[in-house]
């Protein structure tokens, strides 16, 4: 066995360390000039723009294509997208709802909305999984479960019988 693998590409170190530093300063920096939203998730859009981000500096760092200084220039595309998108959608109600997924609820007062659960493609045994994880024991302690516009679950339970969920929580939610 040959250990020439492991000691290849050894000169290339520094190369490497100035590059990743570099980029993480250029993280740091962009962060810090357009907030920590950046890294939401959200919405879909910015899962979408995190996951860009990250495969970005895994590029660069790993395998140096793009060049750390393309990749500082992607990044910084990126960031300014970001944050024009999450501008035009903050100031605009029909931007926001052309980009934006609704929330979907697949389940109220423990009765599951067949329908709503087929249209967001969730199978039963995943809603089960959720209603576990969120230590239900009950049917009847769900007040909602909400399918999020980043695809998370929410679910909002109680043991008391006499809570409603408020309104301001249910807002823009498909029913």
């Amino acid at each position: 066995m040959s250990l020439d693998h492991f000691f290849k590409n050894l000169t290339e170190i520094p190369e490497v360390f100035i590059g990743t530093t570099c980029i993480f300063l250029l993280i740091i920096l962009y962060t810090r000039i357009f907030g920590l939203k950046s890294f939401s998730k959200m919405t879909g859009f910015d899962f979408v723009i995190t996951v860009a981000i990250g495969n970005i500096i895994a590029m660069t760092v790993n395998t140096g294509n793009p060049s750390v200084l393309v990749g500082a220039i992607l990044l910084l595309i990126l960031y300014v997208l970001n944050y024009l998108i999450t501008y035009i959608r903050y100031k605009s109600k029909s931007v926001e709802n052309l980009i934006e997924n609704k929330p979907i609820m697949i389940m109220r007062e423990g009765v599951v909305l067949k329908d709503n659960l087929k249209k967001s493609k969730v199978t039963e045994s995943e809603l089960q999984s959720k209603l576990r994880e969120a230590n239900v024991i009950t049917l009847s302690q769900v007040k909602a479960v909400i399918l999020e516009t980043t695809g998370d679950v929410s679910v909002l339970h109680t043991d008391k019988e006499n809570i409603e969920v408020a309104d301001y929580l249910l807002e823009g939610i498909k029913v």
